[in-house]
């Protein structure tokens, strides 16, 4: 059996990296999507695709509808999701991501450090599994497959 699982998370740190080479150095047969991480890319794919726009908020509120097309077909593709909140960033792409994967009934787990235990304490209760550490995460992940 292979797993798809989205990685929903801040695009800012190597978070993702560090899960990924852990991962592949477990053997777990799963394959890794995720938001685009591409800044840049992110912010500029409505004008990439419709062309330029009048002012800023028209080009976030265009570049916004195909990120969330790209992220809602991803989410709703993959076999699990994986949601990180981390210390540095705001993180309310995050909490979205996770949000629509409970709704689309999509196992949840939640990497989160305990000082954001409170903040996230509901959508924490929703998720399949929450947790403090990519390590505890990744046992997570692995317990699927014993």
């Amino acid at each position: 059996m292979r797993l798809t699982v989205y990685l929903a998370g801040e695009i800012h740190s190597a978070w993702r990296e560090e899960l990924k080479k852990k991962a592949l150095a477990l053997r777990l047969p799963v394959d890794f999507v995720g938001p685009m991480e591409n800044h840049e890319r992110s912010d500029n794919i409505g004008e990439e695709i419709l062309g330029k726009q009048p002012n800023a908020l028209v080009k976030d509120m265009t570049a916004s509808s195909f990120n969330n097309l790209r992220t809602g077909v991803l989410i709703h593709k993959a076999d699990l999701v994986i949601a990180f909140f981390g210390e540095q960033y705001k993180q309310w792409n995050t909490a979205m991501d996770a949000s629509s994967a409970i709704a689309a009934g999509k196992p949840l787990i939640i990497i989160r450090p305990e000082n954001l235990h409170h903040p996230l304490k509901e959508l924490s209760r929703k998720a399949s599994a929450t947790v403090a550490t990519v390590d505890q995460a990744l046992k997570a992940l692995s317990y699927i497959f014993e």
